[in-house]
């Protein structure tokens, strides 16, 4: 049963109406007293509260009400009823406790949506998560074929998964450069209930501000100069599945308004046409970037960042799991000799220990390339340390010869930049991950500071 919170009596008619349609059973109250009385007593699967109830707009009575909410009945999620206006105060309800946010007036389709999830999200946190790492194991539900490894922190990534794949939960996945974060959201959309819809990959640090809106939204012929015919955007593209935002840190601040639109009431307009455009998405991200931190320099909007990671998987190091480097080794040798047809390629317990000392600021990426290489260049069937020695790039510490004065932080980008592309010759590979940034990311900077490319 669903309690609707709310001192509009048309919105609480409104809202009852739209639920039971949807099969939902509800109750309605329209004052914070009323709430407190009714969950004391029966506790809801879910609460829809408006944020303010007397003549004021200062959302304080809504705050104050969530947290009473909380003690009584602290596993029921809470949605709050806002409108576009005091977002920040929603952000703040969310940091108090709330699940989510919708806005007024609300959509529908993506008001259901976020019940929905909420409820799945609930009821999956109350099973035993024993059974969903056996189902796993066993194969009968759960499937990770392109993940290796077996370490305890993959295992917790996997366990995650398994909890809320199924769901729609907005899913932001953390982690360095080179992690396989791209393979952590294949798997949540190929065991989820959208796995037989479009999963729809959009690298953000490559498109710039000008492309944003023809690339992920579409435009009609003529909207601009050279638009010589109708494109469908990314998001229409990923209607009725799942779409992967990578690189969701490069986002300017400009773009970020814009996707927090669409990422809120699942609707857009292509350029150049005014017919509102609706989808039915589950939102994947990932970034290799702090975003909170970004939050609190104001680098980053901070609704948007509450939309995007309502669940958080953090996928580790592989310095983090060094037990996994023998299986990708051996995963990744096997590739290459499917690939170009060699014998079988086996490794020297001298060099598997070579390769576990290894720092790996590349992580995943890093090892495939050293591996690939070596047995590429070697021409072996049984790699050694020394093959691998040969063929081991080190990255030095770009940061070890900082200086103790004190400059602007572009200014430094910029001369670790200078200084990479001289190391390396212009490698942008090689210069992308010594910064720990990717390709996309490292030709924006460039632009940014009026750099000429070496290749």
């Amino acid at each position: 049963m669903i309690l609707i919170c709310d001192d509009d009596a048309a919105i609480r008619s409104s809202l009852t109406l739209v639920l039971k349609r949807a099969g939902y059973d509800t109750a309605s109250v329209s004052t914070p007293q009323e709430a407190i009385d009714f969950v004391k007593s029966t506790p809801p699967d879910l609460i829809l509260m408006d944020m303010n109830y007397t003549k004021g707009t200062s959302g304080e009575e809504g705050l104050t009400l969530l947290r009473q909410v909380k003690i009584y009945c602290p596993g029921v999620p809470v949605i709050l009823i806002t409108a576009w206006g005091s977002i920040n105060l929603a952000v703040r309800g969310i940091q108090a406790g709330a699940f989510d946010f919708v806005t007024k007036p609300w959509n529908n389709m993506s008001l259901l949506s976020t019940i929905q999830t909420a409820i799945e999200l609930r009821d999956g946190s109350e099973k035993d998560s024993v059974e969903n790492s056996i189902a796993r194991n066993n194969g009968d539900t759960f499937h990770y074929d392109k993940i290796i490894g077996k370490s305890p922190l993959l295992q917790n990534v996997f366990n995650t998964i398994s909890r809320v794949a199924k769901t729609n939960a907005s899913i932001l996945i953390t982690g360095e450069s080179g992690t396989g974060k791209e393979l952590i959201a294949e798997a949540i959309h190929e065991n989820s209930n959208r796995k037989k819809a479009p999963f729809v990959k959009v690298n953000l640090g490559g498109i710039s501000q000008s492309l944003f809106e023809s690339e992920m939204f579409g435009h009609k012929k003529g909207a601009f100069t050279d638009a010589h015919y109708d494109r469908v955007g990314r998001f229409e593209l990923a209607n009725k599945g799942s779409i992967f935002l990578d690189e969701i840190g490069e986002l300017d601040a400009a773009c970020q308004v814009k996707l927090l639109r669409v990422l809120q009431d699942k609707t857009f307009e292509s350029l150049g046409d005014s017919k509102q455009k609706q989808v039915d998405i589950r939102v994947i991200s990932a970034t290799n970037r702090n975003l909170a931190d970004m939050v609190s320099k104001g680098t980053f909007r901070e609704d948007l960042f509450y939309r995007i990671n309502l669940i958080t998987i953090r996928v580790p190091a592989l310095r983090e799991r060094i037990d996994d480097i023998p299986l990708l080794a051996n995963y990744f040798a096997k590739k290459q000799v499917e690939i170009n047809g060699l014998d079988k390629i086996e490794f020297t317990s001298e060099a598997i220990d070579f390769l576990k000392k290894l720092p790996y600021p590349g992580n995943i990426r890093e090892l495939k390339n050293l591996v690939d290489r070596v047995i590429l260049v070697s021409g072996k069937h049984l790699i050694t340390d020394s093959d691998f020695k040969d063929q081991y790039i080190e990255i030095p510490n770009t940061f070890a010869s900082l200086p103790d004065s004190i400059y602007p932080l572009d200014e430094l980008e910029k001369n670790m930049i200078v200084k990479a592309m001289e190391l390396y010759g212009g490698n942008l590979s090689k210069v992308a991950t010594a910064l720990g940034v990717s390709r996309q990311a490292l030709y924006r900077r460039l632009e940014k500071y009026g750099m000429n490319t070496y290749d």
